[in-house]
């Protein structure tokens, strides 16, 4: 099986040893994505709806770059420092993925890359 490595300007670069995604056949795993502006590459703050949402876009992006979408994911796992904005993450997310909805994890965590509050990451699988 050969494997891919997805790239794109319209999200932040790897803060690492790692891509932003790899397709592997049919099936793209995009990594953890954190509310990084990618014109700056400065976090985004103080808002954890800005946040969330960016992250969002980032994943976006990603998705899109690899030729597919939000639409494609049929696993998210997400984590948060603070598990009292579960609540802005299932608003936010409904936003940007539709019915049936991929699988999900969340689980809180006590620190993330860069300070950051929310991370996501998800598993693709193209047509």
């Amino acid at each position: 099986m050969t494997r891919e490595i997805i790239h794109t300007d319209r999200a932040p670069k790897a803060i690492g040893p790692y891509s932003q995604a790899v397709r592997a056949g049919n099936t793209v795993y995009l990594s953890g994505q954190i509310p990084l502006d990618p014109k700056t590459m400065e976090l985004v703050t103080n808002d954890i709806e800005k946040e969330i949402r960016q992250v969002f876009d980032n994943l976006k992006a990603v998705a899109e770059a690899s030729g597919g979408s939000l639409a494609n994911a049929v696993k998210v796992n997400v984590f948060l420092t603070d598990l009292a904005n579960f609540t802005k993450v299932n608003e936010i997310m409904a936003q940007y993925m539709t019915q049936p909805y991929p699988a999900r994890a969340a689980v809180g965590v006590s620190q993330l890359p860069r300070g950051a509050r929310v991370e996501i990451e998800c598993v693709l699988v193209l047509d």
